[in-house]
């Protein structure tokens, strides 16, 4: 346990920060499992969550969540998925 006072705040924000983090990573696996299922069953707005997952997508590149090509590499799966 850290003694001195901006040990002790870099505890409190980096738990902040991790919290918010995995809230965000969250998110996004949620929205990726969302476009695949979307895509498996043929749902009818299927186009449209394919969409949202892209944006989610690109939102994480932009927060630091995912690295750029890591982003590009998930997005070209799922568009290969959707044009299938």
């Amino acid at each position: 346990m850290p003694n001195i006072k901006s040990a002790k705040k870099r505890v409190k924000v980096i738990a902040a920060k991790s919290a918010q983090n995995q809230a965000n990573r969250s998110a996004l696996r949620t929205q990726i499992k969302k476009a695949n299922i979307a895509l498996e069953t043929g749902a009818a707005d299927k186009n449209e969550t394919v969409r949202v997952a892209i944006k989610t997508i690109d939102q994480a590149v932009a927060k630091g969540l995912l690295h750029k090509n890591t982003a590009a590499r998930r997005k070209s799966a799922l568009a290969k998925k959707a044009n299938a």
